[in-house]
């Protein structure tokens, strides 16, 4: 028991001052020492008792039974994680989606994956969830990916020239492949807008956010230079009929200031 409670401390203390470890990692090590100084001392306790083996070995029965259900998860991720390594549906380096994270692969380790997202935060995913469940692996085959850009312009607008502004500047961007060859459709008939989209192929997942930006700033470019509306929600007013309402339409220069 002195020792369990005292030497942990001490052990802390000469890790810190000559190896300069991490707080976690002093942490771990003087974990293990007390589960060690522990274990070895119920050991020394019943042989000092004098216990046999025939006399504790259904003790040890119903540990190992135990032992084995609470790790029951544990070796299914072991098993999980040798299948990733080997089969490799991910790897490290990897651009994935694991339920509503997005994020980057960063370690493969025998229990969990490490997945980092672009605010730098780090999703620990055991490995089973990548056997068992669904994943959705965005560089497992190739870097190449698609992207949407969708416009709404305004109702009378000539779509043969949108469409040919929108594939134009898709054919302009460095990044965007010509094989597969970008497209544009007319998707729908909004509320307030005619609905166009864009799909074109960028080469690289590095290049994707950048080439959506470039995409969007080169159609609004064109569009205003071709003076071409862009949409926006339109409300109409209704007024009670019940009663009488007068209106009157004046032309702010020509009104006449109050006397």
């Amino acid at each position: 028991m002195t020792l369990a409670r005292r030497l942990p401390g001490v052990l802390d203390m000469i890790l810190l001052e000559r190896f300069h470890m991490t707080s976690s990692s002093r942490y771990t090590a003087t974990t293990l020492t007390t589960y060690g100084i522990v274990a070895g001392g119920t050991l020394l306790t019943l042989y000092t008792l004098g216990a046999q083996w025939s006399q504790v070995q259904w003790l040890a029965a119903a540990l190992s039974v135990g032992i084995g259900f609470g790790l029951q998860e544990i070796v299914a991720n072991f098993i999980s994680g040798l299948i990733i390594l080997f089969e490799r549906p991910v790897r490290v380096g990897d651009l994935i989606t694991v339920g509503n994270t997005d994020g980057v692969v960063t370690k493969i380790r025998i229990r969990a994956t490490t997945i980092r997202n672009a605010d730098r935060q780090e999703l620990v995913v055991p490995n089973k969830e990548f056997i068992t469940g669904r994943l959705l692996n965005w560089s497992l085959s190739d870097q190449v990916t698609r992207v949407k850009v969708s416009v709404g312009v305004a109702y009378g607008t000539d779509i043969d020239q949108a469409h040919a502004l929108m594939r134009e500047a898709a054919d302009e961007h460095e990044h965007i492949l010509a094989d597969p060859k970008p497209s544009v459709s007319f998707d729908a008939f909004g509320d307030n807008s005619l609905m166009l989209t864009l799909r074109a192929f960028v080469d690289d997942l590095d290049h994707r956010s950048k080439a959506m930006t470039d995409l969007h700033k080169a159609i609004n470019r064109k569009f205003e230079q071709a003076e071409i509306a862009m949409a926006f929600p339109q409300r109409d007013l209704h007024f009670d009929p019940r009663s009488p309402l007068r209106v009157t339409i004046e032309d702010a220069r020509q009104a006449k200031p109050d006397a």
